[in-house]
């Protein structure tokens, strides 16, 4: 019998599609060629019919959709533990824009997205979503490690370290959106910061710019009570109603954290087909408060996980996110059957690429998708016995337990190493960034 020649085929005693099927393959396989899946199905079916390059995974491994983390600030990654245990406004405005003003440059950039990228690769992540500044260094850094992301161009309404206004903004952001369209690893956006940052006249160009180029719109909304209060003094509206007043909701839109929402807020959302990132970590850190989940997720609102940056969480691991959502919704809403298992782990895959706009090519194991997998290695003390595999994925693995990650049908990450880029070097460029700011700062 002829065989089909594949590149890949990736092997598991489960296989974890997140397409509307609720049951998990068992003992199955994906096949995969030029980057996309061929074939998902009995894995005696898969190796009877296709001759793979290489075989990957096997017994006691589960293969799933690569995690999605749908807000972010990567290249943050060089400021973790720099100034914890602070509010929201004395952290940002007395210690990170201080610190990005001082320290921003694509340098700091390409080499603090690479550390990022690397982080969240080992942790399963094969696409995030980031509001940042000088993205196109980021996209240096993105292409070395050979992730998949979707780089928002940010907007505000005063000077910071990479722009001088507001016109700046725009003219660079559609720079990087010509430059960048189209690309296979790189989808651009553009990101107005928040209400209380940006005029409805910044938010209406931003997503004029979104209709025009069909790209996705990424903003901060709703996080604090402070927030609710200063858009409520400048605008007399709440942040969603205001927003909202000026026709700027739609379902082009991610809107990260959306803590503070009223009943009334929460039916505009789904209404106008707004995603919400959730980043419950980083909201319990500075004490932001603990975002209306269940209640969004029952009116319709598309909720998935987003880790904030890693100055503010201090991880980039999805993995943590959804076990912890999972869990501390149960206790606040009261009901011990809210968000279940296979509700967060959808949210962490296949609806956060949909949050995107990228659900047509990423986020389920289908035929024709993008290869976008990973491999977790089951075979662990705290992974036995298994009963329900989401259970087990959401509530007792690890982003340590991941063994191996493909993007774009390529093999970045094999035996819980990488074989393209040397991860001591990212590490130690790392480090070498630490120095330099603590010595500026008098120590650290």
């Amino acid at each position: 019998m002829h065989r089909e020649a594949v590149d890949f085929i990736i092997k598991g005693d489960y296989v974890l599609t997140m397409t509307e099927t609720a049951e998990p393959l068992i003992d199955a396989a994906v096949a995969v060629r030029d980057g996309r899946i061929v074939d998902v199905g009995p894995a005696r079916e898969m190796e009877d019919r296709y001759l793979p390059g290489k075989v990957v995974g096997g017994g006691r491994r589960v293969v799933m959709p690569g995690l999605v983390n749908t807000h972010t600030h990567a290249a943050m990654v060089y400021f973790r533990g720099m100034a914890d245990d602070l509010p929201l406004k004395v952290w940002l405005e007395e210690n990170i824009w201080p610190a990005e003003a001082r320290w921003l440059s694509p340098d700091f950039v390409r080499e603090a997205t690479e550390l990022a990228c690397l982080e969240m690769l080992k942790a399963g992540v094969t696409l995030y979503n980031d509001m940042y500044f000088f993205e196109d260094a980021s996209t240096e850094g993105i292409k070395r490690l050979g992730m998949r992301a979707v780089l928002g161009a940010g907007i505000l309404d005063f000077p910071t370290a990479s722009v001088g206004d507001v016109s700046e903004y725009f003219s660079r952001a559609e720079d990087f959106i010509d430059k960048w369209a189209g690309d296979d690893l790189i989808t651009p956006s553009i990101a107005p910061h928040a209400p209380y940052t940006c005029s409805p006249e910044t938010y209406r160009r931003a997503l004029m710019m979104g209709e025009r180029y069909d790209i996705p719109v990424h903003t901060h909304l709703c996080e604090t009570r402070w927030e609710v209060e200063e858009v409520n003094r400048l605008y007399g509206k709440t942040p969603i109603e205001h927003l909202d007043s000026h026709g700027l909701l739609n379902s082009r839109m991610i809107a990260a954290h959306c803590v503070w929402p009223t009943e009334r807020e929460i039916e505009m959302l789904a209404e106008r087909g707004v995603s919400v990132s959730h980043c419950l970590e980083s909201n319990l850190k500075l004490a932001s408060g603990i975002a209306p989940v269940v209640k969004m997720l029952d009116a319709g609102v598309r909720v998935v996980f987003g880790t904030d940056g890693a100055a503010s969480n201090n991880d980039l691991d999805v993995m943590s996110e959804m076990s912890t959502a999972a869990k501390l919704h149960k206790a606040v809403s009261g009901d011990p059957t809210a968000l279940s298992a296979r509700t967060a782990l959808l949210m962490a895959t296949r609806r956060g690429a949909e949050a995107l706009g990228l659900g047509d090519s990423l986020g389920s194991i289908e035929k024709g998708k993008l290869a976008d997998i990973v491999v977790l290695d089951i075979d662990k003390p705290h992974l036995v016995p298994v009963y329900n595999i989401y259970s087990l994925i959401v509530y007792s693995a690890k982003s340590s337990d991941v063994e191996s990650v493909m993007v774009n049908g390529r093999l970045l990450m094999e035996g819980y190493r990488f074989s393209a880029v040397d991860e001591d070097e990212i590490m130690q460029k790392a480090r070498r960034w630490r120095e330099r700011i603590a010595q500026a700062a008098g120590g650290l």
